[in-house]
């Protein structure tokens, strides 16, 4: 049964799969670009775009504001057709800026998690730009839209409902992550669906729930949306493509991990993480990495003086291929990636297996 396009208000993309912003680096203009030309919808990270631009020095502040208005141009220019995002992190300390910058460089919408993004529609209300907030809970999303609908009269495009399986920095706190099964996403879904379900009826407009975390293939796809979900967002998969923006050595890392290397981790920033297990991070554990200084206070949870090390000098050094001074983040099923594709490849092997599965409701 062919899969139903993924709607966020007036944009609406041919294939239900949005692929999930990576930073620092991995998923940029030339990952997004290829994924909304190939009918999904493409999302650049907007975590430290320029921290590997030399000629700004210590001004990390108009050098990410800089390579950002770049990079959203780069991405429009390659799919001047396509949808394309932008993931902001709430915790990043130029949040404010960098979503201003967004919106005036005509993004399609912004995808904002680590924490509760409670004044984005203030700056996207009357705009074309579309507010996607990502949560871990329906008691997050009712929270989201409450606020949204009493301070602003605004509620979400679209909400995007992480699982614990997801890579990078978790909404989950370490003692729920030692209870996976408690909190699996198939039963986080239909009770963001019933949260936001009021809001819907307030506005009168749909609200696509998007289900994200641990999703690999084309079952997945469709066993969520057969659920009700309105589409999938999908991030280490793209890892695994030639248009990803990082190194062959970050790549590499993927395909030789296995299952007994994906580890959580204690991020510098206060949230537990989910990583391939290396040397550098074995150092950190043994207590033999010491950040130089704070060259860019980038996360305001991140207190440097605590901090065992620099997470994003050493996030920039793994997508530079140096992976005995850095990490690369993952979701938990990396193990389950062999070989490099081009991405139209990808979605067209995701769209034919959800396909075989997919049973629309009536």
């Amino acid at each position: 049964m062919k899969l139903p396009s993924l709607k966020i208000g007036d944009l609406e993309a041919k294939i239900p799969i949005i692929q999930g912003g990576m930073g620092v680096g991995i998923s940029m203009s030339g990952l997004a670009a290829a994924v909304a030309n190939a009918g999904g919808i493409g999302v650049i990270s907007g975590l430290h775009l320029s921290l590997s631009d030399p000629k700004w020095g210590t001004n990390i502040r108009r050098a990410n504001i800089e390579a950002l208005q770049r990079e959203i141009r780069k991405a429009r220019k390659l799919a001047p057709k396509g949808i394309i995002g932008i993931n902001i992190l709430t915790a990043i300390t130029e949040y404010k800026s960098m979503v201003k910058t967004s919106v005036e460089a005509g993004i399609d919408f912004i995808v904002s998690g680590a924490g509760l993004p409670l004044s984005l529609p203030k700056y996207v209300k009357g705009t074309h730009t579309k507010a996607v907030p990502i949560v871990s809970s329906a008691r997050a999303a009712s929270l989201i839209c409450k606020v949204w609908d009493r301070k602003h009269k605004y509620c979400p495009d679209a909400v995007i409902v992480e699982g614990p399986k997801a890579g990078g920095h978790l909404g989950f706190k370490l003692e729920q992550l030692a209870h996976i099964n408690d909190y699996k996403l198939e039963n986080l879904v239909p009770a963001v669906i019933e949260a936001v379900e009021p809001y819907e009826q307030e506005y009168g407009k749909k609200i696509p729930i998007i289900a994200a975390g641990g999703i690999f293939d084309g079952k997945d796809i469709a066993g969520y949306l057969n659920m009700g979900a309105g589409g999938v967002q999908m991030a280490t998969r793209f890892v695994g493509t030639y248009e990803c923006d990082a190194s062959p050595e970050f790549k590499q890392t993927y395909l030789k991990a296995g299952k007994e290397d994906v580890v959580i981790i204690q991020s510098p920033v206060g949230m537990p993480g989910r990583a391939i297990k290396n040397s550098f991070l074995s150092d950190v554990e043994n207590h033999k990495r010491t950040p130089d200084f704070c060259k860019y206070h980038c996360l305001t949870p991140c207190d440097s003086k605590k901090a065992p090390y620099c997470i994003a000098q050493a996030l920039l050094n793994a997508q530079k291929g140096n992976m005995k001074d850095g990490f690369a983040f993952c979701g938990e099923n990396v193990y389950r990636v062999n070989k490099i594709v081009h991405v139209r490849e990808l979605m067209e092997e995701l769209t034919e297996q959800a396909e075989k599965y997919f049973k629309p409701a009536y």
